[in-house]
């Protein structure tokens, strides 16, 4: 992998360590994170401006300066990093992921989609967002343009790189959470309480950030492995807008079709490999964008986090799902054919997932590349998910910690996986476009948009015997796609709450809402409440739903 995001990423990991204490962040959010060095030293020099730079990106697959996150920087409930808090929001209460483990990894709550202010991942991941909002804010505080003349226009780079980060980290935060404090580089210190900001008013500011940042952005060509990008940022435009009706109101499809179409003018294309049968072609392109040298596969991931064995050791991130897709016991899985030396069988897949397939098919492993499931020996759905019994449900393989020669790439109980996660995909801009077209664009056609989901077929039957009509492309159609293509990734919540069917009796899914048949629950589980905490903490928040 690129040796410079290293280098910045083991100078924060070593040198500038950053630890905040946090049992309630509402009046310090915009404070300067504890260091072992104060900002007069640090903001010295360009190396460090990179040391915290760094240290941003990493705060989302580690959660301290030590490997495997010891010197942890947050005190909090469980204590997770970024990712591991994400993946579980994004895909624990949908129809993706049944996580099994509900007493240890306490996602119980999760599962069954009724979670209150004092669930641990809920208050985990909104101080991991918060505390991530807080490095941004403490780098842009002190990147004035007097420090760019003096360190060089490198730095105009990482402050455009920071505003990027903070304008994902709030609109995950907005997507989450709805109605959330806010704080920037200009926020008051010490006593200060942060305003409620509105839906709106949060997708102004993250609107205005992505633009104004993007033109000081790296481009694909130019841009360091492991850096956000300007195909990154239009990448969270894109879905800023798609998702503007939901979350203000006014819809803004066309302008997701313009941010679509900034991504694909800088590059992008689907990673392709040959070979006979078509569809193991198609099988081995798509898994080598989540197998541990998926950094090689730039020319479709536009914006990854490095998970390292020797510099970003993560028990969180990649490996939680690698190592949590593999069974512990009693199943024919085979932990080298995933590259992990033992499993922890905490996660299968619910029976609707794999029947995104089998109701067209009898046979998808057959056709299908992106069909990645062991069911030898297991059932496709699951009678007790809070059971010991490891065959009930398929179990994933998409995700694996071997090399591009089926090797292990590392010792995941020592080090973790070496599976970088790839956040940002040109697949999901594809599905964005085509959605935007169906829910009314007037800038993009609905040719282009069959043709970018045609694409995303061919590349996985390995020939177009897959490829879909004109007619079959509605939006029921786009949210199942949106599955077979994107499972597993930290999208399905959003996906859902974003088509009505989250919390809706429209789509049931086993043990939605604690019923083995599924059933509906109250709207409010659309999105998660602030925290207990912050509530006592800052008079401004709220849950009136809650």
């Amino acid at each position: 992998m690129n040796n410079k995001i290293y280098r910045i990423f083991a100078a924060c990991m070593m040198g500038c360590g950053m630890s905040v204490a946090l049992t309630s962040c509402t009046g310090d959010l915009d404070q300067v994170p504890q260091t072992e060095a104060t900002s007069e030293t640090v903001y010295t020099s360009l190396a460090g401006f990179e040391a915290v730079m760094g240290k941003i990106y990493t705060s989302m697959v580690t959660t301290g300066q030590g490997k495997g996150g010891a010197n942890a920087d947050l005190s909090s409930i469980s204590g997770y990093d970024y990712m591991r808090c994400y993946f579980n929001m994004q895909e624990c209460g949908t129809d993706e992921v049944a996580s099994t483990w509900l007493q240890g990894d306490k996602t119980a709550d999760l599962t069954y989609l009724t979670w209150d202010s004092n669930d641990p991942w809920v208050s985990d991941m909104y101080y991991r967002i918060y505390y991530n909002i807080t490095l941004c804010n403490e780098f842009l505080r002190n990147c004035t343009d007097e420090k760019i003349s003096q360190f060089g226009d490198e730095l105009r780079h990482y402050r455009a790189e920071a505003r990027t980060m903070r304008a994902m980290f709030y609109l995950h935060a907005l997507d989450l959470y709805r109605n959330i404090p806010f704080v920037d580089e200009n926020s008051g210190v010490g006593g200060y309480i942060p305003p409620r900001y509105e839906p709106a008013q949060t997708f102004a500011f993250i609107e205005k950030e992505l633009t104004e940042a993007t033109p000081d952005l790296y481009g694909k060509a130019e841009c360091p492995y492991g850096r956000m990008s300007k195909g990154g940022a239009q990448t969270l435009l894109a879905r800023l807008y798609l998702n503007s009706e939901l979350w203000t109101g006014t819809a803004k499809y066309n302008e997701c079709i313009n941010a679509c179409k900034q991504v694909l003018a800088e590059g992008y294309s689907l990673e392709k490999k040959s070979g006979t049968p078509a569809v193991d072609a198609g099988r081995a392109a798509y898994q080598s964008l989540f197998n541990a040298d998926n950094h090689l596969r730039t020319s479709e991931i536009i914006f990854a986090l490095p998970v390292d064995s020797d510099h970003t050791v993560s028990w969180g991130a990649s490996t939680y799902i690698v190592c949590g897709e593999v069974a512990s016991t009693g199943t024919s899985q085979k932990v080298e054919d995933y590259g992990v030396t033992s499993g922890w069988g905490m996660f299968r897949a619910r029976g609707q997932l794999p029947q995104m397939w089998l109701k067209n098919s009898l046979t998808p492993e057959n056709e299908d590349g992106r069909f990645l499931f062991h069911m030898a020996g297991q059932t496709q759905y699951i009678d007790n998910i809070a059971g010991q019994d490891q065959t009930q449900g398929y179990c994933v393989s998409k995700w694996t910690n071997l090399n591009d020669n089926k090797q292990q790439a590392c010792n995941t109980a020592n080090k973790g996986v070496a599976t970088d996660y790839p956040l940002m995909r040109l697949a999901d801009v594809y599905l964005m476009y085509a959605e935007a077209v169906v829910r009314g664009a007037a800038n993009g056609t609905r040719a282009e948009a069959l043709d970018y989901i045609n694409q995303l077929r061919q590349r996985a039957y390995g020939n177009s015997n897959g490829n879909i009509t004109d007619a079959d492309m509605t939006l029921d159609f786009i949210l199942d796609e949106r599955a077979r293509e994107l499972y597993w990734e930290g999208y399905r919540r959003s996906d859902l709450v974003r088509f009505g069917k989250f919390t809706t009796a429209d789509y049931l899914w086993e043990w939605k809402g604690g019923s083995k048949n599924g059933v509906a629950v109250d709207k409010r589980y659309n999105y998660y409440p602030i925290p207990s905490t912050e509530l006592t903490a800052n008079p401004n928040l709220s849950n009136p739903e809650y």
